[in-house]
């Protein structure tokens, strides 16, 4: 089999306990590009990011990760190759700094000491997202927005090759909203493979290179933007009439209604 992308899912078939939510399945999530993973509630996005992760029982099928089957990958590894940052986290009162920290973890040799380095990747990602001002502060002092860049400094600070992001806009007013995009696509430009998934379908258009669509556990179509937007499937599976206009700049801005 050519396995073309960073993460190549075959004939998966994934859910929870006997409910299957994928219904064998194929997608690619190619190299150092931005995926986005569209689909209406219930499709079996969170699913899919999940099952990448190794969080979700894989029925039957096969994942791949830079060619390589997700079995044949110690935990260590696949931590070190891959993180996921899910759309909720728990409440906790740990330091700001210390949370970021977790995200070096996976590079922890015995006994498990944080090193200068691991102290300068956290540095570097607190300050990426702009949170360097409350790495003294408890999670539980935070807004929600200033919390959910803190998870994502923990991300960053994995320095991992391949990021899987569950809907990381949750609790980012539009100014943060766009603050992350652009993140992402700093990461993209790093080399970094990005999968995400998103519900605003006019930046998800504007900010993928390549989207998966989904609806009832299967993959409706996968491709470029210009693809996915040019075949309609977007209007079909949301039940919306769809629209582009291009501004003066000449960027171009998608409507739903």
């Amino acid at each position: 089999m050519q396995k073309k992308g960073e993460i190549q899912v075959s004939g998966l078939t994934a859910g929870y306990h006997k409910k299957i939510v994928l219904d064998t399945i194929d997608a690619e999530m190619p190299k150092g590009r931005i995926t986005v993973v569209l689909g209406p509630n219930g499709s079996g996005k969170s699913t899919l990011l999940k099952s990448i992760a190794g969080l979700c029982r894989k029925m039957a099928g096969e994942i791949y990760i830079s060619g390589r089957r997700m079995e044949e990958y110690t935990q260590q590894e696949l931590a070190q190759k891959m993180f996921y940052l899910a759309q909720s986290h728990p409440d906790s009162s740990i330091r700001t700094e210390r949370l970021v920290l977790h995200g070096r973890f996976p590079h922890l040799s015995y006994p498990r000491r944080y090193n200068k380095e691991d102290y300068q990747c956290c540095e570097r990602a607190m300050r990426q997202v702009g949170i360097i001002d409350q790495r003294d502060k408890n999670l539980g002092e935070l807004s929600g927005g200033e919390r959910q860049k803190a998870y994502l400094a923990m991300a960053l600070a994995g320095q991992t090759e391949v990021l899987l992001f569950d809907e990381p806009t949750t609790y980012l007013d539009i100014q943060y909203q766009t603050e992350l995009f652009r993140l992402l696509e700093e990461l993209r430009d790093c080399g970094r493979t990005v999968v995400a998934v998103l519900h605003d379908l006019d930046y998800a258009l504007r900010l993928a290179d390549w989207i998966v669509l989904l609806q009832d556990g299967n993959v409706v179509i996968e491709g470029s933007p210009r693809q996915v937007w040019e075949s309609g499937s977007i209007g079909e599976v949301f039940h919306v009439k769809t629209g582009c206009m291009v501004d003066e700049e000449g960027t171009k801005h998608y409507y739903f209604g």
